[in-house]
């Protein structure tokens, strides 16, 4: 076949295989061969840019980062829905309809997706733009957001002139803790419920921001169909199953005692959808009956939105266990005796901090109230200190780590206890992912995902065994293979001749950012003169402030600490600093770098001001000798300019450097 055939085999196929995978649930070929093909068409679409296709699967993600968002006012508007909380008012909305229409009347009735609303536009089979619910009647474009999202088909199989249908963008619980396991290793926030999360990708102005959270999408309505005519709700659901779209279950229903007993089922059963729900939708079937009802100013009269209430139940506290997280953060959790709730057996509950502990003033054999948080996260609301039994004492969180033994510290920002354990098992991946990362140590190839397979096949227990891993030992890692194993390795050997400020930094000291490094190991040297420093010696180099200086002598004085230091130098890793300043021009000098800058990179800029002596920092007082402004400076040249601080433009910058 040529290669205009060939493209169009390869999109359809690869097109068939999203929509078995993204919506059937039902793949029939492995990943491997899925990107194989994928690569295919990439190469002929690089060959013949002219014929490539909206609906071609590396559409999907584009390369342009947005500026923004424009208007997208709906054509048919997105109408919210009046809420009912009861049994009572689901059976007054009964008797509303069947007054109005009469008995035995039919209902569809659906879980209610917690995610972001969006409408869907087709034109001619192929999908032209979307846009969230915004007002109902104005949202945002988020058109090249929504290609991400696989289980959305670009092209349908029947080609109206125009179609739009409504769904609710979610984020599945699953890739929710996948993705907040990942930031853990990273050391970033967690994000704090799958709706926030999905809400917030879908709103990413960087579209390959957007296809990394993995979203999904339940579509629940037909908004318009341009050449078709339905006349049930049901009609239309089976219509857009036909054409591919990933529907939301549901049931067709006589009378509104079967519509509450569907809606005690969605209930009792809600844990075990693979999105969040925080209700149910009952709509009358009938679409000729629902022009009959018609709407309010506000709600359309045919159809409610029942909201569960956040079940609260009571427990009795058997136990406080305290975990170590992969940030070394201790967090306390309360042992329960098991109880029902939200679809699920609960028999524990987070404790938060102490500060939390302290304030609700929880302890061990207390009889609490527990509901969970956001339908996922038991939590407890308070305790009955009616059933308090005598003797029991106020809890208080450990000093020293329960899973290594090292001293732990609050966080000066917060309310959180640390452990301070250098080879903490509990921190394992976070510490080793932090070591390797590029501003420290540098190890390419060694990500997130290769450091939980070394540790989970016991090849690594902390950064001193990456020197003694063996190529045929990686090589039996997951997608890894001779050659990854080879270039693993060869990486991890290149590291070795860093410069100390990297190694500082890929040590995690508290306080100890890759500045502060850089700063240290020009000052020391070498890591036995750090080590040797005092609290009082440290104190007296410029950036280097007392909390600093007693986080870098508690850390080098820790018994595991100095175990892996002395393991980092048997595996011949360097530990004096080899860069050389060009020369001392900018010594005593501050700059502050602000908007974009087209002749230097932000961190390249930076390296050279600290080649010269010179300090970096990220925002603008007194101290500050000058200011380096690119395109689009705000607020930093802004208090500049109030301060009467000098601003350089780069062309003056460059010349400094020269």
């Amino acid at each position: 076949m040529d290669y205009r055939e060939e493209m169009k085999y390869l999109r359809d196929y690869l097109n068939e295989q999203s929509y078995l995978y993204y919506v059937l649930d039902a793949p029939v070929i492995p990943d491997y061969e899925y990107d194989r093909l994928n690569r295919r068409l990439e190469e002929l679409e690089a060959e013949h840019p002219e014929e490539i296709t909206a609906d071609s699967p590396t559409q999907r993600v584009g390369d342009k980062v947005l500026e923004g968002f424009a208007s997208y006012a709906h054509d048919v508007p997105l109408e919210s829905l009046q809420d009912v909380f009861n049994a009572a008012e689901v059976a007054e909305f009964g008797e509303k309809i069947d007054a109005a229409l009469g008995a035995d009347v039919e209902y569809s009735v659906e879980p209610k997706v917690d995610g972001l609303s969006v409408a869907l536009e087709y034109r001619n089979g192929v999908f032209y733009r979307g846009a969230t619910r915004g007002d109902g009647r104005v949202g945002e474009d988020v058109t090249e957001n929504l290609r991400t999202i696989y289980s959305i088909p670009m092209t349908l199989p029947d080609q109206l002139p125009r179609l739009i249908v409504r769904g609710e963008v979610y984020m599945s619980r699953t890739v929710f803790e996948e993705i907040n396991t990942l930031r853990e290793l990273q050391g970033k926030p967690l994000l704090a419920n799958p709706r926030n999360a999905a809400a917030g990708s879908l709103r990413q102005l960087d579209p390959k921001l957007c296809a990394e959270r993995k979203l999904d999408i339940q579509i629940f309505n037909l908004q318009l169909a341009e050449g078709k005519t339905f006349t049930s709700h049901d009609d239309t659901l089976e219509y857009l199953a036909s054409q591919r779209f990933k529907m939301i279950p549901h049931k067709t229903l006589k009378g509104i005692a079967a519509v509450q007993a569907e809606i005690d089922r969605i209930n009792d059963e809600r844990m075990d959808y693979p999105f969040d729900i925080d209700g149910a939708v009952v709509k009358v079937n009938n679409l000729t009956d629902r022009e009959k009802l018609g709407s309010t100013a506000k709600f359309p009269k045919w159809a409610v939105a029942f909201k569960y209430p956040p079940e609260k139940k009571p427990s009795r506290i058997v136990d406080i266990v305290v975990q170590v997280g992969r940030t070394g953060v201790l967090t306390p959790k309360a042992v329960l005796e098991p109880v029902r709730l939200a679809g699920t057996t609960v028999t524990n509950a987070t404790l938060h901090n102490q500060d939390y502990i302290a304030e609700k003033d929880i302890r061990i054999g207390d009889t609490v109230i527990v509901q969970k948080a956001g339908e996922i996260i038991p939590e407890i609301l308070e305790v009955d200190f009616s059933k308090r039994p005598e003797g029991t004492v106020p809890y208080i969180l450990p000093q020293t780590c329960p899973v290594c033994g090292a001293a732990v510290f609050r966080d000066e920002d917060g309310a959180a206890l640390r452990c301070t354990g250098a080879e903490c098992p509990a921190q394992l991946l976070r510490n080793l992912t932090h070591f390797a990362s590029r501003d420290a140590m540098d190890i390419e190839h060694l990500g997130p995902a290769v450091v939980q397979q070394l540790v989970e096949n016991d090849l690594i227990r902390n950064a001193a065994d990456l020197y003694s891993l063996k190529a045929e030992d990686v090589a039996k890692l997951d997608r890894m293979g001779a050659k990854s194993a080879q270039n693993l390795i060869l990486a991890i050997e290149k590291s070795k001749n860093n410069d100390l400020s990297k190694l500082i930094y890929g040590l995690g000291i508290r306080q100890v950012g890759e500045k502060a490094a850089k700063v240290l190991a020009a000052h020391f040297r070498t890591l036995d003169a750090l080590m040797a420093a005092s609290a009082e010696e440290l104190t007296e180099i410029n950036d280097v402030g007392a909390i600093t200086a007693q986080c870098i002598v508690d850390f080098l004085a820790q018994p595991q600490s100095q175990d892996l230091i002395h393991r980092l130098v048997e595996a011949g890793v360097n530990t004096e600093s080899t860069a050389q300043l060009i020369d001392d021009r900018f010594a005593g000098m501050t700059f502050v770098l602000t908007g974009t800058l087209e002749r230097f990179d932000r961190k390249t800029a930076e390296a050279m001001i600290q080649d010269r002596g010179g300090k970096a920092s990220g925002s603008v007082s007194k101290k500050t000798t000058y200011v380096v402004a690119g395109e689009a400076a705000g607020s930093k040249l802004k208090k500049a300019q109030e301060l009467g601080i000098p601003v350089l433009s780069e062309d003056e910058f460059a010349a400094m450097l020269q």
